[in-house]
């Protein structure tokens, strides 16, 4: 059976790893033509941050945690180049941001295919504060967008999105909550879209 090699970046609480960890490891996929069977395996995470949540995640799941830092390099680029060597010990096919709070510079970019997970309907409200803004809007969606990542903050090209009505009333944090939950479900289809699988074998 073929085997996909996955590497997930976090920064912070490491739900969206969680999420992509348990639908993947230990199951079985489809290619598209429905010819091949296949295997994922995220076989590592890493993070810049020696402080977050998703340490402890990644420690009850059972999947190895690599911490590196950012602050202990003193330009993007430097960071972006300890973290591919890092990377070569597990050889990954694809790079999975989840919640990951730093711009990736063309040094990782031009090497590593890597995707990115968006609150937002992008092109609309890039950035750190998407849920927010898009709560404070005049739109009557919001969304979550998943991409392929670029050298331009939250500007590469769009792999899947999917949306959700705002509802009169209704509090920021229930709206987030509310991404959150479409977050998670819509990234696994999105990533299995992007790697040319379709669906998990019962």
């Amino acid at each position: 059976m073929k085997k996909i090699n996955l590497v997930i970046l976090f920064s912070g609480n490491g739900s969206n790893m969680e999420n992509l960890i348990e639908y993947f490891n230990h199951n079985e996929f489809l290619s598209e033509d429905a010819k091949e069977k296949v295997g994922i395996q995220i076989s590592c995470a890493v993070t810049n941050n020696p402080n977050a949540y998703g340490i402890s995640r990644c420690e009850a799941l059972g999947v190895n945690c690599e911490i590196l830092p950012h602050k202990e390099f003193d330009s993007r680029e430097k960071f972006d180049e300890a973290l591919l060597t890092l990377l070569k010990k597990y050889n990954p096919d694809a790079v999975i941001l989840a919640g990951f709070m730093r711009i990736l510079s063309p040094v990782f970019t031009s090497v590593i295919k890597s995707i990115n997970i968006h609150p937002s309907l992008l092109p609309k409200y890039k950035g750190a504060n998407a849920i927010k803004e898009t709560y404070e809007s005049g739109d009557e969606f919001g969304g979550v967008s998943v991409h392929w990542v670029s050298d331009i903050l939250d500007g590469g090209e769009i792999i899947l999105q999917d949306y959700i009505p705002k509802i009169a009333g209704e509090s920021l944090e229930a709206f987030e909550d509310r991404i959150h939950k479409l977050e998670h479900n819509l990234y696994p289809t999105a990533i299995l879209k992007a790697l040319n699988l379709t669906r998990v074998i019962k």
